[in-house]
């Protein structure tokens, strides 16, 4: 028998906050009334999160992996136990998979919507039925994701335009709040998240996606050569061109506490970030592109060198801190 919905996490030493958010999460699928499971993939944490899941939540189904396959591999190692045979996992998710880990599902009891959360989000009650109403009425549609807020209550953009030159420029020099909020640099108006009316976007934040089962099936989950950063943006490029559109529903609303993961270790994920995008911009993106962003991305390290060299000078940070920043950002003018 098919259920309804399979929820994914992917947890790296946020155990307080993954508890909140599998009790939310329990909580909105009751309320939904739908037959769903959900999944954790902790990647080697050594917070106790493996054994928080197993004394307070025993109806999870965890898979601990002994190494960090990062997000995407993750994710894809849950899908393909929940039963997506044609998802590609890293070599350890293999191996895990041949020793046994977790329950292989079967083709024929594929869910038919894949939630995807981030482990520090918190969801409201309505949340999960608000998006799977949506899409069970809008069977074009491939993917929606909900509205975020922030762990305060305040607003925080859920949904972005695809990347450009002009989001590029102003990552470094922001200019003025008003372009920075704006479509030029890939923001939707706060107006349509502030109504309950569904718009299409380009892609969702990937804190938060429920993805159809067949478009699963079409695009095969995460790309893997996106470790950290960047995959959902790859993912959403494959599902628009394979035909399925994409939706944000402000009428469900999902707290995001943001980063609580990659906080953890900010340098190495500067680098990562802007890895990761030099994977999607030579995937996705023409020769004279990549010439242009590559010659922004090094214009705009120089520029944060300077600023993080200013900041030590005026006493603002310290000067491992700061080393260490500098340190990233002449790895990423070096890619």
């Amino acid at each position: 028998m098919t259920s309804d919905l399979a929820v994914t996490i992917v947890n790296w030493n946020v155990r307080d906050f993954l508890a909140e958010c599998l009790r939310s999460t329990r909580a909105a699928l009751d309320a939904a009334g739908l037959d769903a499971e959900i999944w954790v993939v902790d990647n080697a944490s050594c917070d106790g999160s493996v054994e928080m899941l197993s004394e307070q939540f025993p109806g999870v189904h965890l898979v601990a992996s002994s190494t960090n396959l990062g997000f995407a591999g993750g994710q894809n190692l849950a899908l393909r136990l929940l039963g997506f045979s044609d998802v590609s996992v890293p070599p350890d998710g293999e191996t895990q998979i041949a020793d046994g880990t977790g329950t292989a599902g079967d083709r024929r009891s594929l869910p038919r919507y894949v939630l995807i959360l981030n482990p520090d989000t918190r969801v409201s009650e309505n949340a999960i039925d608000e998006m799977v109403c949506f899409m069970d009425e809008h069977p074009q549609v491939g993917i929606c994701g909900p509205r975020l807020v922030y762990g305060d209550g305040s607003f925080q953009h859920a949904a972005y335009r695809f990347p450009s030159l002009l989001q590029t420029l102003f990552d470094f020099w922001p200019i003025n709040w008003r372009f920075t909020e704006s479509l030029l640099n890939g923001r939707y108006p706060r107006r349509l998240y502030e109504g309950r009316t569904p718009f299409p976007i380009d892609h969702p934040l990937g804190a938060a996606m429920l993805l159809r089962r067949q478009v699963i099936e079409r695009t095969r989950g995460f790309d893997l050569d996106y470790r950290m950063y960047v995959e959902e943006i790859d993912w959403c490029m494959r599902i628009k061109r394979a035909g399925g559109d994409i939706y944000c529903v402000p009428s469900a609303e999902v707290v995001h506490y943001e980063g609580q993961s990659t906080r953890q270790v900010r340098p190495q994920m500067v680098v990562a970030l802007w890895r990761s995008r030099y994977i999607l911009f030579a995937k996705h993106y023409s020769r004279l592109y990549q010439w242009v962003v590559r010659r922004i991305i090094r214009a705009g390290m120089r520029a944060e060198i300077r600023r993080a060299r200013a900041a030590l000078a005026r006493g603002e940070t310290d000067q491992a801190t700061a080393q260490s920043l500098i340190d990233a950002y002449t790895s990423v003018i070096q890619i």
